[in-house]
């Protein structure tokens, strides 16, 4: 993937990353139950002889009884680690892990890293060819040239199952993907375009062999290297680069470049000149793809020629060319086809479908990712990597262009069935939640961590500024904040903003303001003076009411209820809100939300509609279709009791409003949930499964959501605090860094609050 300038954080957060909670990044989950003596008898001895048997009769059974159709090995020999170049195998692990987690984060695919300890291209040939019984497929990474040429291809020889170096491949279909839109902006056809590509190295080779591929003749391709173009009779190029000679007058990238339609780079930043770029062609287009750095930067390619279209390996620019936009959903297709290749149809399939998706209408969510709304234009030729749809549009490109070439062991027959199950193969929440963190970078607020002298909010905050969400401001004794931020490492403790109680200029602005809203509850002016010089959650959360802040979080030094207390002296419900909490538990392929869990110990019915109507809005922003079931021990009366007066009441008064979401009740959780029971009840208006679930009363509503969490295996994020006038979060005294992280980032971005 290409370097992130705008992600800036430190070794020592880079380290703590990779070693807290557990070291690395992936862990292996079965996916079957393993609770009982017959579950293990089933998964190993003797159940296993069953499937065992299956697939010696017929090996396609494999398909059916294992999870080789969904796994992927991410291998590396660590000899062109990004830019880093050969630090060996066992070095390559951090990268290769993370390639894996990828996989699973944007195509639900199943990846395990293998690190091979080898220079010799015949032993990781032999390696890794005698692997193909357990993997459905194989990403090569960072393995340098021209051993990667030798490997690949002798893989794809041997092996009946996808094979592709991404380091190649990956970058050859997204900056094809961005070249076929930028020649459409600018009214050229790839069969009459002049390109220059700068590099010869693995990626460059592949971007020159695809748009040949995709119609550009090979005598309009000048690949040039670090000694110039390369032409035929040059004597110092290997067979690779031999390949892509063609006859030309021009002995240096400037006199290559003259009329130039198009510039691709793969070299080394600074490569290429402003003073070069003004002899191409009208509207030129340049791709610079050099990491971190490119050959050009867009600024100055545009001073030169205002009317170039520019691409970057960078995120800080327009037109990103970002692997990640291709190697998950090329996997995906293949992978569910049962591909015995990945071939140039499937890269060419793939690099239309992205460039189809940039020319659609981009929806609400990446808009808002990105701080601004977004439009197929000179500056958006490439979909933004956080686009949902590029599992469907892509993965259904390359599986339908695999059966086409006739490489797909197991066609789909329904393809709208098909894009269907890839739409639902991910919770929609993982990606709203990534969104989110690009809406807080994009639109960066003043937060305030209310306990900054704890380790565990101190890493929040660093992380808070370090990644770029905004700017932390931090409360606590002067002195032993900066004492803190030195012993975790941090390089410049001096440019945090520390707020402290009893310095702060803000003090008399705090006392006359908190004084003039309480002296006719009674308090006292000395009162209220102590509990600003004393009580860091009311100083926190008058600094967001005063504007200091833009929001705030707490509670990790006491009691949700007794920080909730200290909030409410300062800051009221937003006006006709009633505040409340909700817990997101989030699985693989779901999200559900519970509320009201922190404050309404007993609703009304009123109260009840209210937390409905406000959670179905959460669960939008998140990603979701709402729907709502008023929870109860009783199922549409079954039985009776004198404790469902509120829960009938919510429902009669969304009855009366006709809300635009599903809503049902009163219902037990069984009713709401497993689709057996739900059919038990062929009138409920549900017409799946409920996603929010208003609970009766605080008592069962908390029990529940800390069973869960605790038990039920989801992550949880929360409580989640709604309907205050200042954007408040309250997390759990148990909350670790990532969870105080998340709703900082969440009440900046405005998702929650």
């Amino acid at each position: 993937m290409a370097d992130d300038k705008q992600t800036s954080f430190t070794t020592r957060e880079a380290l703590f990353y990779h070693e807290t909670i557990r070291p690395g990044k992936i862990e292996i989950i079965a996916s079957k139950p393993m609770a009982t003596q017959r579950d293990l008898s089933l998964a190993y001895s003797p159940g296993v002889a069953a499937p065992v048997q299956a697939i010696a009769d017929d090996p396609a059974n494999a398909a059916r009884y294992t999870a080789r159709s969904n796994l992927v090995a991410v291998i590396s020999n660590g000899t062109a680690i990004l830019g880093m170049g050969n630090l060996g195998a066992l070095a390559s692990k951090p990268v290769m892990e993370g390639k894996a987690v990828l996989f699973k984060r944007f195509a639900d695919v199943d990846a395990i890293d293998i690190e091979l300890d080898t220079e010799d291209p015949e032993a990781f040939i032999n390696a890794v060819a005698l692997m193909e019984p357990t993997f459905g497929g194989i990403n090569l990474e960072d393995i340098k040239a021209p051993e990667c040429f030798i490997i690949e291809q002798a893989l794809r020889d041997r092996m009946n199952i996808p094979v592709m170096h991404d380091d190649q491949h990956g970058t050859a279909i997204i900056s094809a993907a961005g070249l076929i839109n930028a020649c459409f902006l600018t009214g050229r056809e790839l069969k009459d375009v002049k390109i220059v590509v700068n590099g010869a190295g693995a990626a460059a080779l592949a971007c020159t062999a695809l748009i040949k591929a995709m119609g550009v003749p090979h005598n309009q391709v000048i690949v040039c290297d670090r000694t110039g173009p390369i032409y035929p009779g040059r004597e110092d190029v290997d067979q690779w680069k031999s390949a892509h000679a063609v006859p030309t007058e021009a002995r240096s990238l400037e006199e290559a470049l003259v009329g130039a339609d198009i510039f691709l780079g793969l070299s080394a930043a600074g490569a290429l000149k402003p003073e070069w770029v003004k002899k191409m062609a009208h509207q030129p287009i340049i791709f610079a793809m050099a990491n971190p750095d490119p050959e050009i930067s867009p600024d100055d390619a545009k001073a030169v020629r205002p009317d170039a279209i520019i691409a970057t390996g960078r995120s800080d620019y327009p037109n990103q060319v970002n692997n990640v936009l291709g190697f998950p959903f090329i996997f995906r297709g293949a992978l569910d086809v049962q591909a015995t290749a990945i071939n140039e149809e499937m890269k060419v399939a793939a690099a239309h479908a992205i460039a189809e998706l940039a020319r659609q209408r981009v929806p609400d969510e990446v808009a808002a990712a990105y701080g601004k709304s977004h439009k197929f234009g000179t500056d958006y030729i490439i979909p933004a990597p956080f686009d949902p749809r590029l599992m469907e549009v892509v993965s259904s490109a390359v599986a339908k262009a695999a059966m086409d070439s006739g490489v797909a062991k197991a066609p789909i027959a329904d393809f709208d069935a098909y894009r269907l199950a890839l739409k639902s193969r991910l919770n929609p929440t993982t990606a709203v939640l990534t969104n989110t963190y690009e809406i807080a970078r994009a639109n960066p607020k003043r937060v305030v961590f209310a306990e900054a002298e704890e380790d565990v909010v101190l890493r929040a905050a660093v992380q808070f500024r370090d990644f770029g969400y905004g700017t932390p401001v931090l409360v606590g004794r002067t002195k032993a904040v900066a004492d803190k931020l030195h012993m975790l490492g941090v390089d410049d403790p001096g440019e945090f903003e520390i707020q402290n109680s009893a310095d702060s200029e803000f003090v008399p602005e705090m006392v006359d303001f908190l004084y003039k809203r309480l002296q006719r509850r009674g308090f006292t002016e000395r009162d209220v003076r102590r509990m600003v010089n004393q009580e860091r959650n009311v100083f926190a959360a008058l600094l967001v009411a005063l504007g200091h802040g833009d929001a705030m979080i707490s509670g990790v030094t006491r009691t949700f209820a007794q920080t909730a207390r200290e909030v409410n002296m300062v800051l009221d419900a937003k006006k006709g809100a009633l505040p409340f909490g909700i817990h997101m538990m989030i699985g693989k392929n779901h999200t559900t939300f519970l509320a009201d869990t922190t404050i309404n110990e007993r609703p009304s019915a009123e109260e009840l509609a209210h937390i409905a109507r406000e959670t179905a809005e959460v669960a939008r922003r998140m990603g979701h279709e709402p729907r709502v079931a008023f929870l109860s021990y009783s199922t549409f009366g079954n039985p009776s009791g004198k404790w469902l007066d509120n829960i009938r009441g919510a429902v009669a008064i969304l009855d009366k409003e006709q809300p635009d979401f599903e809503y049902e009740g009163e219902m037990a959780p069984d009713a709401a949930l497993n689709p057996k029971v739900m059919a038990l009840y062929p009138f409920s208006r549900l017409s799946a499964p409920a996603n929010v679930l208003v609970m009766p009363g605080l008592q069962s509503a908390n029990l529940s959501a800390k069973i869960l969490k605790e038990l039920g295996g989801d992550d949880t994020i929360g409580p989640m605090l709604i309907g205050m006038e200042k954007p408040v979060q309250i997390v759990p005294m148990t909350a670790i860094a990532p969870d105080i992280l998340t709703l900082a980032v969440l009440a900046a971005a405005g998702v929650v609050g």
